[in-house]
């Protein structure tokens, strides 16, 4: 098809079919973040964005760990395939421009229903008393939480008027746009990647490693970058944009 100017592509996996209500909330959300961060040069400074996830305690090499090299016409080595462990603990997260405001591991078995994050929310609030003083005497942080169950019940809902806590949405099925999916997980589990570790207690530890060697400027970058994936949000009407070179 080359005199037609034509190529054979591959599908692109992506988390969701959007329909078009889906990517009218996302490029909605996407503007007015902007239009937030326009109108106030602190707004950015002052979000603290959350997420959780599994960390393993074994997750396979990426291809490019796992990369060997050879010389010219040597064979491509072979290796057997492997999975992720079953071993794993529940990670918490949440962070700020500066880096990690608070994070915990949750007891094993434990569900993150309304009454647990709860609790959660007031150990957040007390680690912002010590880290960031000056948002919690002005009570100006802004949480940046997603539309899990338990974010939306009225429980939490009173929790956070009652304290005067402004929140953003965080539209679902949007990993391209949340800072935690594209950002600090992939960064705290690369290095674990390919590494064998023996107890729930090391998983922890070495997670927590990782994740305290990320530089704050690599927080203030990321945050830098959310900006930009609003913007091509808004351009592509709400289309997933990740690995696309139309923009």
């Amino acid at each position: 098809m080359n005199h037609l100017k034509m190529r054979r592509v591959a599908a692109k996996v992506v988390l969701k079919l959007l329909t078009f209500e889906q990517k009218s909330i996302r490029q909605s959300i996407s503007k007015d973040m902007r239009s937030r961060v326009n109108s106030d040069d602190t707004f950015l400074k002052r979000i603290i964005t959350r997420d959780e996830t599994w960390v393993c305690r074994y997750d396979i090499e990426t291809k490019k760990q796992a990369s060997q090299w050879i010389c010219t016409g040597e064979p491509r080595p072979r290796k057997a395939r492997q999975c992720r462990s079953n071993m794993k603990v529940f990670l918490i997260a949440y962070f700020d421009w500066q880096g990690v405001v608070y994070h915990e591991f949750t007891p094993n078995g434990q569900t993150i229903i309304k009454e647990y994050y709860l609790d959660i929310l007031r150990r957040l609030r007390e680690t912002i008393h010590k880290k960031r003083p000056i948002l919690w005497r002005s009570n100006s942080w802004v949480l940046h939480h997603n539309n899990a169950p338990a974010h939306k019940l009225s429980l939490v809902s009173d929790f956070l008027e009652k304290y005067g806590t402004i929140t953003v949405p965080q539209h679902s099925y949007s990993p391209d746009l949340a800072l935690v999916d594209y950002f600090l997980f992939p960064k705290l589990k690369i290095g674990l990647k390919g590494r064998r570790l023996q107890v729930i207690e090391n998983i922890k530890k070495e997670s927590l490693m990782d994740m305290k060697a990320i530089p704050k400027s690599a927080y203030e970058k990321c945050f830098q970058s959310w900006m930009e994936r609003w913007r091509k949000s808004i351009t592509r009407r709400g289309e997933y944009f990740e690995g696309d070179n139309v923009l």
